[in-house]
C-alpha cells in the first residue's frame, strides 16, 4: 500500500496537478474571502468568523477533488497498466487504499495554508482572540471528513470510464447529489429529516457547529468505506 501511496503522491507533485489544485483552491478562497466585495468578504462582515470559508470550501472541493481523482483508475484502464498493477504482490485493497490516501493527502495539503486565515482572524478579533475557536476546529474536522468522502466518491467514478473527463463529470455529479441533492429534496418535502440525514450537508453542518457527534463521524466513515468497497469490487471484476 505504501509503495502505491508514495508513487501516486509523488506523481501529483511531479506534474502541475498538485500545484494547480492547491493554487486554485487558495486563489478562489482568497478572492471571495478577502478581495471581492460580497457577502463572503470577512473584512466587510463586521465580526470575526470563518463561516464564509467553510461554506465555500465544500463547493470548491466539489470540482477540485474529482479533478484530482479522475485519472486514478481511468488512466490505468486507458493505458492498460491496470493488469500490470494487479499482477504485482499487492492486494486490490492495497491498491485502492494507496490511491485513496495519496489523493486525500493532496487535498489536505491544500487546507494547511488556510490556517493563516485562523491567525488573521485571531488578530482581527476585538479584543484580539475573540472568535469561536470551537466552531472553527469543528468545521475543519468536518471539512477533512467531507474531503475523505468526496475522494472516495471520485475514486469510484474513476473506475466507471476510461475517459478522465467522463470520470470527472460523474464524480462532480455524484458528489453534488450526496452533498446537496438530498437536502434540496428534503426542503421540497417540508424539511423531511430522513432525506436530510441521508445527505452529506446535514452532517457537515452539524460538525461545523463545533459539536463532534459520533453519529456524524460514523456517517462520513460509512459513506467513505462504502465507496472504497465498491471501488475495490470494480477493479476486482476487471
Amino acid at each position: 500500500m505504501f509503495a502505491i501511496l508514495k508513487k501516486e503522491f509523488n506523481s501529483f507533485f511531479a506534474s502541475p496537478m498538485a500545484y494547480v489544485v492547491i493554487g486554485i483552491f487558495l486563489l478562489l478562497n482568497g478572492l471571495f474571502l478577502w478581495v471581492f466585495k460580497d457577502d463572503f468578504n470577512i473584512l466587510d462582515a463586521g465580526f470575526a468568523d470563518l463561516n464564509a470559508f467553510f461554506f465555500l470550501a465544500p463547493w470548491i472541493f466539489l470540482f477540485l477533488i474529482p479533478a484530482i481523482t479522475m485519472k486514478s483508475f481511468a488512466d490505468e484502464y486507458n493505458s492498460g497498466t491496470i493488469e500490470l498493477l494487479k499482477t504485482k504482490p499487492i492486494s486490490d485493497w492495497q491498491i485502492v487504499l494507496g490511491k485513496f490516501t495519496a489523493a486525500l493527502l493532496l487535498v489536505l495539503s491544500a487546507l494547511i495554508p488556510t490556517l493563516t486565515y485562523v491567525f488573521t482572524l485571531f488578530k482581527l478579533g476585538n479584543p484580539i482572540g475573540n472568535f469561536d475557536i470551537g466552531g472553527i476546529v469543528g468545521s475543519y474536522i468536518g471539512l477533512c471528513f467531507l474531503a475523505s468522502t468526496y475522494t472516495a466518491i471520485g475514486l469510484f467514478t474513476s473506475t466507471l470510464s476510461k475517459n478522465q473527463i467522463v470520470a470527472f463529470i460523474l464524480g462532480v455529479f455524484l458528489s453534488f447529489i450526496l452533498y446537496y441533492g438530498f437536502d434540496a429534496a428534503a426542503n421540497s418535502f417540508d424539511q423531511n429529516t430522513i432525506l436530510q440525514q441521508i445527505g452529506i450537508h446535514a452532517h457537515y453542518k452539524s460538525i461545523a457547529l463545533g459539536v463532534i457527534d459520533t453519529r456524524d463521524l460514523l456517517y462520513f466513515a460509512s459513506v467513505t468505506a462504502f465507496f472504497l468497497f465498491v471501488t475495490k469490487k470494480r477493479i476486482e471484476n476487471e
